[in-house]
C-alpha cells in the first residue's frame, strides 16, 4: 500500500499540492477537542472539490427518512451531528484577486498535523496578482478550553507589491452534503459585529438547539500591532470584518482570530442571544503563545497515560499515535450526553451518532486510558436512554420491559432506516450488556451494575426472551430474520454471535439477580420494584437459555456463522480479482449476499468477547476456516483478527492486520478517506496492541498478560489504568518489564507466572 503521508513518528506530514487529494486531507488533518471539531479546510476562499466541516458535539437534526419503499416501523428520521456554523474563513485578496488555491499557482505546499501538541500547521507560497505570497496558517482547538480554538495566518511577501484584504468572518449559511432532502438545518437568528468583534446566533430547525459563534481578531505588519478600523461586511447569513492595507516586498502580516463555539448544551438560550462572550473579550495577542503553550501541556498530559511506544518501526508507530490522538480529538469523557460517532468530528457519514461500536471497541480505550468514570459515563450514556430503548422495542411488538437499543442514536431513539439493520441487527443489545460486564471485570466496581447496569440487563434479557421461539423440530429456542455483525448476510436464522450473545446476557442477567438474592436481599426487593419483575420471571429464563439452538457442523467441528452457510461457494477471499476489491464498491448486493465473503468477524467477533469459553484448538479450527473468507470490508475487522492471530502466533499474519488497522486511514485502504476517519475502529487498533501484542486479559480477577512482539518491533511499550493504579507494560524480544507508577501494590500474572507490582520493577 502505497503511503499517502511521509513516516514521521508524532505528526502527520503531507507535501506537495495536489486537488485529488484535498477532501481526504480534510479528514485526515482533522482536529478537535471532544466537544468541538473542525475539518481541514483552508481558512481562505477554495473554490476546487472541498467538504466544509465544523462539528458541535450534541448538537443534531432530525433529518427526515427518504427511502423508496417505506416499512412499517422505519424511524421517521436519521438524526445526525450538523455541519455547524463555520468559524475558520479569512478570506484573502491580493490586488483584487481572490486569494484560491484552486485558480492561482501553487508553487509550495506542506502542511503537518502536530499530534504531540495538537494543533494544524498548513504553509504554501503561490502567485496571484504578480504578487508572491508565502502563507502559513496554524490553528488549534483548545482542549482544556472546549469553546475556545485559535488561527495564526502570516502571510509574507516574497516579492511584488500592491493592496491587501484580509477579511476575517463567520458564516451560518451552511449546508450538510449528506442532507436527505438539501434541505438546510438552520436559521440564522442574528449578528453583531463590535470594533474587531463579530457574532453570529444560529438555532437548528425543529431541535432548536442555539450556537452562538463569536471571533476578535488581531493584524501585526512586521511584528507590530495595527490599529485597524474594521469595516463591516454582512448578508443574512454571514458577518465579516475587513481590512484594506498597502504593502510591498519583505513585508510579513499575521491575522491572529481567536473563536468561540457557544452552544444551549452549556448556556442558558437568553445569555446567548446576548451575542457576548467573556471569554474572547479578555484576548489579546499575546495569549496565542501563551494558549499554545498550554495546549501543548495538555496534550503532554493526556500522552502521559495514553501514548504506546513502538521501537525499530517508525510507520507502525506513526499509525498507533494517529489512532490515539483521534479518539481522544473525538471523545474527553467530562460530558455523558456525548458519545463517539464512527467517523467522530472528522466528516459527515453516519450522521456522527452512536453505534455498538462504542461498547464493542472503545469502551476499553477510555477505560484504560482515562480511567474508570470516563468508561462510566460511556455506560451511564445508555442507562440514561433505557425508556428510549423500552419504547423502540415496543414499536415492534415488544412488551413488558423489553428493551431494544438503537442501531444507530443521537438522543435514544432509533433513527436508522435500513431495515436489514434497523429491525434484523439486533447484536447491538449484546455488546451493551457485555460492555457492562466488561467494566465491572476490570474495574472491580459493583456499584455500577447495583445501582443502573442491572436494568439495562433486564430489559435487554426480557428482549432475548421474546425476540426467540420454540422448534418442534429442532427442539430448542431459535432465532430468526437476523443480521449478525457481517452485513454481508442479511435476514439469516440463527446467527451463532447473535444466538451466543444472547444467551449468555440472559444468564449473566440471571446470575446478577441470583447474588443480590442471596446476598442483599433489600437491593433485590429494589430491583424487582422498579422493574416491574416477578421472581418466577426468572424461571422462564432459565428455560430459554438452557436450550438455546447452535448451528454447528459436527465433521468440521465448527460452528456456523448461520443455518445454511455451508451451501455456499466457498472459495478463499484470495481468489477475488484485486481489481475488483473492495467488492461493495464493485459487486452488485445480490452477488455479495449469495457470496461466503464475510465483512467483519461474526464467529470470530464472539470467539473475541468470549475466548475463555473455547479452547486455543477451538479458536485455530475456526480462525482458519472463516479468516480467508473474510474480505475486512468493516473498519471494525482486522483489529479483531490482529487479536486473535496474535493469540494463535500467528505474528506475521498479526503484524500485517495490525498495519491495517493502524494505517487504515493514513494510507486510504478502502478508498473513502474523504468521508471522514475510522474513528471507532481506532479503538481497536488500541486493543490490536494492548490485547493482542500485549496479551493483556482480566482472568479470574486479575490482569495477566501474554506478551508477543512481531520481529519488526525491538520493544513496545504502554501504560494501563487499572483500579486506582497506573502499571507501564515495557515488552521487548526477550522479557516484559510492569511498573507501578501511581497506587498501591498489585498482583497480576505475566505468562501465568504470579508477580506483586510495587514501586520495583517486576521481570519476566
Amino acid at each position: 500500500m502505497e503511503n499517502q503521508v511521509i513516516i514521521n513518528p508524532w505528526s502527520i506530514i503531507e507535501e506537495g499540492f495536489d486537488p485529488e487529494r484535498i477532501c481526504s486531507a480534510e479528514s485526515l488533518f482533522s482536529i478537535g477537542n471532544g466537544a468541538v471539531g473542525q475539518r481541514a479546510n483552508f481558512e481562505e476562499s477554495y473554490s476546487g472539490h472541498s467538504l466544509q466541516g465544523s462539528y458541535l458535539g450534541g448538537i443534531y437534526y432530525p433529518d427526515k427518512t427518504r427511502v423508496g419503499w417505506w416499512k412499517n416501523g422505519y424511524p421517521e428520521y436519521f438524526a445526525k451531528v450538523l455541519n455547524a456554523p463555520n468559524w475558520i474563513g479569512i478570506d484573502i485578496k491580493i490586488n483584487g484577486q481572490v486569494l484560491d488555491l484552486a485558480t492561482v499557482p501553487v508553487t509550495r505546499f506542506r502542511r503537518e498535523l502536530n499530534m504531540k501538541e495538537g494543533w494544524y500547521e498548513r504553509k504554501f507560497q503561490v502567485q496571484c496578482a504578480g504578487v508572491e505570497l508565502a502563507v502559513t496558517a496554524l490553528r488549534f482547538i483548545s482542549y482544556d478550553n472546549k469553546e475556545l480554538a485559535c488561527i495564526k495566518y502570516k502571510i509574507q511577501l516574497i516579492s511584488g507589491s500592491g493592496s491587501l484584504s484580509i477579511s476575517p468572518y463567520l458564516d451560518g449559511g451552511i449546508v450538510n452534503a449528506d442532507a436527505n432532502w438539501d434541505e438546510r438545518f438552520w436559521n440564522t437568528l442574528s449578528h453583531t459585529s463590535n470594533k474587531n468583534q463579530a457574532y453570529l446566533l444560529s438555532e437548528t430547525k425543529k431541535t432548536e438547539f442555539v450556537v452562538q459563534v463569536g471571533m476578535k481578531n488581531f493584524i501585526t505588519k512586521n511584528g507590530e500591532e495595527v490599529p485597524v478600523e474594521w469595516e463591516k461586511e454582512e448578508s443574512e447569513n454571514k458577518i465579516g470584518l475587513s481590512s484594506t492595507h498597502q504593502t510591498k516586498q519583505g513585508d510579513e502580516w499575521v491575522v491572529y482570530k481567536f473563536a468561540s463555539n457557544a452552544t444551549s448544551l452549556n448556556h442558558d438560550k437568553e445569555d446567548l442571544r446576548q451575542l457576548h462572550h467573556t471569554g474572547l473579550d479578555a484576548l489579546q495577542i499575546e495569549d496565542f503563545a501563551k494558549l499554545k503553550e498550554e495546549q501543548a501541556q495538555s496534550w503532554s498530559n493526556i500522552w502521559r497515560t495514553s501514548d504506546i511506544q513502538i521501537s525499530g518501526d517508525d510507520k507502525a508507530q506513526q499509525g498507533i499515535r494517529f489512532n490515539i490522538f483521534q479518539l481522544n480529538q473525538t471523545y474527553s469523557g467530562e460530558d455523558a450526553r456525548l458519545n463517539i460517532g464512527p467517523k467522530g468530528f472528522t466528516g459527515e457519514k453516519y450522521g456522527g451518532s452512536t453505534y455498538w461500536d462504542t461498547e464493542a471497541y472503545c469502551l476499553p480505550f477510555y477505560m484504560c486510558t482515562k480511567g474508570e468514570e470516563v468508561a462510566r459515563n460511556l455506560l451511564l450514556y445508555r442507562y440514561n436512554q433505557l425508556d428510549k430503548a423500552i419504547e423502540n422495542a415496543e414499536k415492534l411488538g415488544f412488551s413488558d420491559g423489553a428493551a431494544l437499543y438503537p442501531m444507530v442514536t443521537m438522543d435514544g431513539t432509533e433513527c436508522h432506516n435500513e431495515w436489514e439493520i434497523t429491525f434484523e441487527e439486533i447484536h447491538r443489545n449484546g455488546a451493551i450488556a457485555f460492555a457492562i460486564y466488561n467494566y465491572q471485570r476490570f474495574t472491580g466496581d459493583t456499584s455500577y451494575i447495583k445501582e443502573y447496569g442491572i436494568d439495562v440487563l433486564i430489559g435487554i434479557a426480557r428482549f432475548w426472551v421474546q425476540r426467540v421461539n420454540f422448534s418442534q423440530e429442532k427442539q430448542a429456542y431459535v432465532m430468526l430474520g437476523v443480521t449478525g455483525p457481517n452485513e454481508y448476510e442479511n435476514n439469516v436464522n440463527n446467527n451463532w454471535y447473535t444466538n451466543y450473545i444472547a444467551k449468555w446476557c440472559i444468564q449473566f442477567t440471571n446470575a446478577c439477580l441470583e447474588k443480590y438474592k442471596q446476598e442483599e436481599p433489600s437491593l433485590y426487593s429494589q430491583i424487582l420494584a422498579r422493574n416491574s419483575f416477578k421472581d418466577e420471571e426468572r424461571i422462564t429464563w432459565e428455560t430459554v437459555s438452557s436450550n438455546f439452538y447452535f448451528p454447528k457442523d459436527e465433521k468440521l467441528g465448527i460452528f456456523l456463522q448461520q443455518d445454511g452457510f455451508l451451501d455456499k461457494d466457498l472459495v478463499p477471499a484470495s481468489e477475488i480479482p484485486q481489481g475488483q476489491r473492495p467488492i461493495n464498491q464493485y459487486w452488485s448486493w445480490d452477488r455479495i449476499l449469495r457470496s461466503p465473503y464475510i465483512k467483519q468477524g461474526d464467529v470470530l467477533q464472539g470467539f473475541y468477547f468470549f475466548e475463555d469459553h473455547f479452547s486455543k484448538e477451538e479458536l485455530e479450527k475456526h480462525y482458519k476456516f472463516y479468516e480467508p473468507l473474510t474480505v475486512h470490508e468493516s473498519s471494525l475487522s482486522p483489529c479483531i483478527h490482529a487479536v486473535l492471530a496474535t493469540h494463535l502466533g500467528m505474528m506475521d499474519h498479526a503484524y500485517e492486520l495490525y498495519l491495517r488497522t493502524s494505517r487504515l486511514d493514513l494510507d486510504d485502504y478502502n478508498k473513502e478517506i474523504e468521508e471522514g476517519c475510522h474513528i471507532t475502529s481506532m479503538a481497536g487498533t488500541w486493543l490490536s496492541i494492548v490485547e493482542g501484542f500485549g496479551g493483556m486479559k482480566m482472568q479470574n480477577g486479575h490482569l495477566h498478560f501474554y506478551p508477543s512482539l512481531p520481529k519488526q518491533w525491538e520493544s513496545l511499550h504502554f501504560k494501563i489504568q487499572h483500579r486506582s493504579r497506573v502499571l507501564a507494560v515495557h515488552i521487548n524480544q526477550h522479557s516484559t518489564t510492569i511498573k507501578l507508577e501511581e497506587g498501591s501494590p498489585l498482583k497480576v500474572f505475566v505468562n501465568n507466572e504470579e508477580r506483586v507490582v510495587s514501586q520495583q520493577t517486576v521481570l519476566s
